[in-house]
């Protein structure tokens, strides 16, 4: 069972004009397509089914339980099952080995620095995984897409892979465009797979997201660090946010309780009955 991680590469201090400068710009532009009625939005594949925009949303990655009533929207962990009559989007850790599984990954294709030693994510004692080559992103794919077949099987509508933004993790080993091209990889094996694909953090990349096949947003604490907009414009709403403060949840609903959804959760994304459980949504 995955932990609960607050992977955003934009950092609390990096201005939110700046993201948006960043999202809504440029060749990558999310928004210079034609043809349909918002802006920032490529057409997804016709078999692909997106998350209804301002919807109910639970974020159940640190364990699966009964939604609580009007919950439209449920992620949890592709160990779980899929919630009955809910949208539901399946968690892949999908730039990471997760601690526990280190041991089963090719040990080429953990990155390494110059002396040999794997890089690690500090926070989540995680090995970063190797993805510098196409040799490598492919082999590296082919593994992460078996779960993504997994997560079809068991009926998910989306995938969310996480820590898309592990190249500002890398100590400068990888770069953005190696975790968009790998992303490529996972989106178009996703859509055939009639997988929609959500964007896991990582504002700066939003302007990036038709090029990369990228269908929705998956934001921690977009409120407490005024990165929604970032999202709201690259993605036409369809972003769901999970904030982990009290201060998030009302800075988040204040400016777009009506447009997006947005849950409060506590840091470890916890059951009911747990003794840290928090889930608020108004």
């Amino acid at each position: 069972m995955p932990p609960k991680r607050v992977s955003r590469a934009g950092g609390p201090g990096r201005p939110a004009a700046a993201l948006l400068a960043l999202a809504v710009a440029g060749p990558a532009l999310a928004g210079c397509g034609s043809g349909g009625p918002h802006r920032g939005t490529a057409a997804p594949p016709a078999a692909v089914r997106l998350p209804p925009r301002h919807a109910g949303f639970d974020y159940q990655i640190g364990g699966a339980y009964p939604p609580p009533a009007g919950v439209r929207i449920v992620s949890r962990d592709r160990s779980d099952p899929p919630a009955p009559g809910r949208y539901n989007i399946c968690y892949v850790n999908a730039f990471q080995a997760q601690p526990q599984e280190r041991s089963s990954w090719p040990a080429d294709l953990l990155l390494r620095d110059a002396r040999g030693r794997v890089v690690i994510d500090e926070d989540w004692h995680e090995p970063l995984l190797d993805l510098r080559t196409p040799a490598k992103r492919e082999r590296v794919a082919r593994r992460v897409n078996r779960w993504l077949d997994g997560c079809a099987r068991k009926g998910y509508d989306a995938v969310e892979p996480d820590n898309y933004d592990s190249y500002t993790r890398s100590r400068h080993l990888l770069t953005a465009a190696d975790a968009t091209a790998y992303m490529r990889l996972l989106t178009r094996h996703a859509h055939a797979r009639h997988l929609a694909v959500g964007q896991k953090n990582t504002a700066e990349l939003a302007g990036r997201r038709r090029a990369v096949g990228l269908d929705f947003a998956v934001a921690e604490e977009c409120g407490q660090y005024d990165e929604c907009e970032v999202y709201a414009q690259a993605f036409d709403d369809r972003v769901v946010d999970v904030e982990y403060t009290d201060s998030g949840l009302r800075k988040a609903l204040a400016r777009w309780g009506g447009r997006l959804s947005i849950v409060r959760r506590d840091v470890d994304v916890s059951t009911p009955g747990s003794a840290g459980y928090v889930r608020e949504a108004r």
